[in-house]
């Protein structure tokens, strides 16, 4: 159906990562959309941009310039302003993922991996710079007393460790200390961003951009 839509402007802030769970993914799913002609950001949020198929890629980029270009044939004469991302990067995701027993595993295998791991690394630290040493030879020299290798030192220099440990990424259990972002949840955007920035440049690279369906 096209709409005839002269002097009507359609703002789209589109999403850089977009998470699908259904095969069809509609501009509304993707970007924010905005139009004072009603009927216009209507047709606009229920268009559609993509559709997976089983046994393809499950992830998609698609050009913001494919989307424009389908919106003004869709209703010719209508001025479309990006004001978000360049393009969108699609994934696939199913609904099951998020559900089952196998991702409790997969949460103690990491959680294992994580704690098991840290705590080598830590005492691997200590033994090659020989704290040991260093804190008997401080306790000596502070009380004039031979160190029997658990003082009033080292316990405080555990609890201490545990205590930045815990300010550090801003957690206590399941529970944050204060709303800003942990270390980890910093080091994860930047990284989700980066392979955001490295698919699109790729898919430009190699014209692998897909157009809207």
């Amino acid at each position: 159906m096209v709409i005839n839509m002269a002097n009507v402007t359609l703002y789209i802030q589109a999403k850089r990562n977009v998470e699908a769970q259904n095969d069809e993914v509609l501009l509304g799913d993707a970007a924010s959309i905005y139009c004072e002609d009603a009927a216009v950001r209507a047709k606009a949020n229920s268009m559609r941009i993509h559709k997976f198929h089983q046994g393809q890629e499950t992830r998609a980029v698609i050009s913001m310039m494919k989307i424009i270009e389908k919106l003004t044939q869709m209703s010719p004469g209508l001025t479309v302003e990006s004001i978000g991302e360049s393009a969108i990067v699609l994934e696939k995701i199913p609904a099951k993922k998020y559900k089952g027993p196998l991702v409790v595993w997969k949460i103690i295998l990491v959680a294992a991996v994580s704690f098991f791991g840290t705590a080598f690394t830590i005492m691997a630290y200590h033994n090659d710079i020989g704290i040991s040493d260093v804190f008997m030879r401080i306790y000596e020299i502070v009380t004039g007393e031979e160190s029997s290798g658990c003082t009033t030192l080292e316990i405080a220099y555990s609890v201490g460790l545990c205590l930045g440990i815990i300010v550090f990424y801003n957690h206590v259990g399941g529970r944050r200390i204060t709303k800003d972002p942990t270390p980890l949840e910093v080091e994860m955007r930047n990284y989700e961003r980066d392979v955001n920035t490295t698919l699109v440049e790729t898919a430009e690279r190699e014209s692998m951009e897909i157009d809207v369906d």
